[in-house]
């Protein structure tokens, strides 16, 4: 819900913060019992007024270089909360003081990210609704479509044809229903993929380099919104803006569709970057994988996907719809003298979401899973209007709740 990838915080209403004069990331002391501590807050719709919640298992001071080491100087990540917990309350109480410090702390937060500045900030937040489409059961029982008419715009203009090429069209929907914002694909792409972590400090500078961004969308009253969330990866467009722009030819378009990258012409001009609508490159402004140069780097090599090539300081990287396993597929089918059947080859995304909100497959084949689904009422692409043609759909997601529930005052 929070987005942060390094620490922790208390987490504080809309109203709270209001009563208190606190942003997200200003210091705040919290006591109770006779015991304190100081550590920042994260303002987060939809939290109880009047209460705040902390997280434990941060602040270790005996687990390594990464998470903290007291005998090597290492700084610990996050707040140690255990000092505020009692036998007699232990996950929750009342009497807790909370008094703001005056200081702050920065908070390393993805959400806000590639906003560039206030403008677009504001912007992004106006159209929220236009990228992630949601209505009720009774909306889309009377207009199953509802998710295709949130938006207006005329037929595209075409300056040149686009190729149409025979063969595998490999394409991917993901159902927003069916989402529930518990970022398994973030984790298994980057373990598939090779991605490297960054630090807090390069996460503040917004350089994070997860291939999948996964974004939250709130609505309705801050202290009791809805919550919607989308994961947003490289959508291989047929129409692809990030193409255009490359001076070396480093990121192309394949006969299958796909926006291949060839690491070996990336000069790192970031062009490619620049012009994404979509926001999903990330650049690697340093070689996370110097360590596998050393002597010692032969054990560590062990711990990466060997199917995956590893990149180096200066490259542009972003999803490739797993190639990897699109290759090792269509190869085996080859060898058994077979096509490749629907399913059978399963990014790492979709492998890991437990709500199997994610599907890829092929939409030359029109019994496909994907492709009925990116026929489907609900199908939708997002920015749509810039002409780009993504390959990856979402489904609008449904809501129904219980008419009683919603009845009930604050």
């Amino acid at each position: 819900m929070t987005t942060l990838t390094w620490g922790n915080a208390a987490l504080v209403s809309p109203a709270t913060a209001e009563a208190f004069g606190l942003k997200t990331g200003r210091m705040v002391r919290l006591s109770y019992g006779g015991r304190q501590v100081e550590m920042a807050v994260y303002v987060l719709p939809g939290q109880a007024p009047g209460s705040v919640t902390v997280e434990l298992g941060y602040g270790r001071w005996a687990a390594g270089l990464v998470g903290g080491s007291q005998a090597k100087g290492v700084e610990p990540v996050g707040v140690d909360v255990y000092r505020l917990r009692g036998s007699h309350g232990l996950f929750f109480d009342s009497g807790l003081q909370l008094e703001p410090t005056g200081r702050r702390h920065p908070l390393a937060a993805t959400q806000d990210h590639h906003r560039i500045d206030a403008v677009g900030a504001e912007a992004r937040q106006r159209r929220a609704g236009w990228l992630v489409r949601e209505g009720t059961w009774e909306q889309y029982r009377r207009d199953p479509a509802f998710a295709q008419r949130e938006e207006h715009h005329g037929e595209p203009s075409q300056l040149w044809a686009l190729p149409q090429e025979p063969g595998h069209r490999w394409a991917m929907a993901v159902d927003l229903s069916a989402c529930i914002g518990c970022g398994a694909c973030l984790v298994a792409c980057q373990a598939e993929n090779n991605v490297p972590v960054v630090g807090k400090e390069q996460v503040l500078r917004g350089r994070e380099m997860h291939w999948i961004r996964l974004d939250r969308c709130f609505r309705g009253d801050p202290q009791a919104p809805t919550v919607a969330f989308q994961p947003v990866m490289c959508q291989q467009c047929e129409n692809a803006p990030c193409e255009q722009v490359c001076p070396v030819a480093a990121t192309l378009h394949s006969r299958e569709g796909l926006n291949d990258m060839v690491y070996n012409r990336c000069i790192g001009t970031r062009y490619c970057a620049n012009n994404c609508p979509y926001k999903v490159r990330r650049f690697n402004f340093f070689n996370y994988h110097r360590d596998l140069d050393g002597p010692s780097g032969e054990l560590l090599k062990m711990v990466y996907n060997p199917e995956v090539t590893v990149r180096s300081r200066g490259v542009m990287e972003k999803c490739t719809y797993c190639v990897q396993r699109i290759q090792a597929a269509k190869i085996e089918a080859k060898n058994r003298a077979q096509t490749v059947a629907d399913g059978q080859i399963r990014t790492a995304c979709q492998e890991a979401c437990p709500t199997g909100a994610i599907v890829f497959g092929d939409l030359s084949d029109a019994t496909s899973r994907v492709s009925r689904l990116h026929a489907a009422e609900r199908a939708y692409a997002i920015l749509a209007e810039l002409n780009v043609r993504p390959r990856t759909w979402y489904l609008a997601r449904i809501r129904n709740p219980h008419p009683g529930l919603e009845a009930i005052p604050e």
